[in-house]
């Protein structure tokens, strides 16, 4: 039987290597970002989906300053592709850069999401995330995490669904889960918020 917390904890190591091999954040901040580590990186919650999450502040959402900072990654031979959506005309008000990365491992996938200072999610995630390991109990993490596992590796659930499931509505085990969700499709950004 796999050891949850075990495999948690590697998979947190392994993503704060990837960060620094990668060059990421300083890129960034060489651009002059705020960069700030949100989602399953920032409340430790990292299983088999390999999704290292950035939430980027700068001025303005010009994409030439995105498009600099990926010209820079793309020297490193181990990003294998980027990817870009412009939502600067959406709610989210937001530029969405994505990297995949091969480490030693399988790859991994890097989301940049550059946000506007003072628009209506700035700083939201970030507080989410420090909400989560607020109320975090061993026996809700580990429901969490093994939920994630039970996950299967075709199926990408964002993050937020599997701790609102267990944290807010008691959810347990991976029929629970799949019925809860039937329950509250996702629509959009999810807000919750512990």
């Amino acid at each position: 039987m796999t050891d949850i917390l075990k495999l948690a904890a590697a998979n947190q190591e392994e993503a704060r290597r990837i960060i620094a091999a990668s060059g990421v954040v300083d890129a960034w901040h060489t651009a002059g970002a705020r960069v700030n580590p949100v989602g399953s990186l920032a409340t430790g919650l990292l299983m088999k989906h390999r999704d290292i999450d950035f939430h980027l502040y700068l001025p303005d959402l010009n994409p030439a300053t995105g498009f600099a900072v990926l010209a820079r990654l793309a020297q490193n031979p181990r990003f294998r592709r980027f990817e870009y959506r412009n939502l600067a005309d959406t709610p989210e008000q937001c530029l969405e850069w994505h990297a995949w990365y091969r480490g030693d491992t399988p790859e991994w996938q890097i989301d940049m999401i550059q946000i506007l200072p003072s628009s209506k999610y700035d700083g939201h995630f970030e507080h989410v995330a420090e909400r989560i390991r607020t109320v975090l109990t061993p026996e809700t993490k580990r429901a969490i995490l093994e939920l994630k596992y039970a996950t299967p590796d075709e199926e990408t659930i964002p993050g937020i669904e599997y701790c609102q499931a267990v944290i807010r509505d008691g959810v347990r085990t991976w029929r629970e889960f799949t019925a809860w969700r039937r329950k509250h499709p996702v629509r959009g950004v999810v807000e919750w918020c512990p």
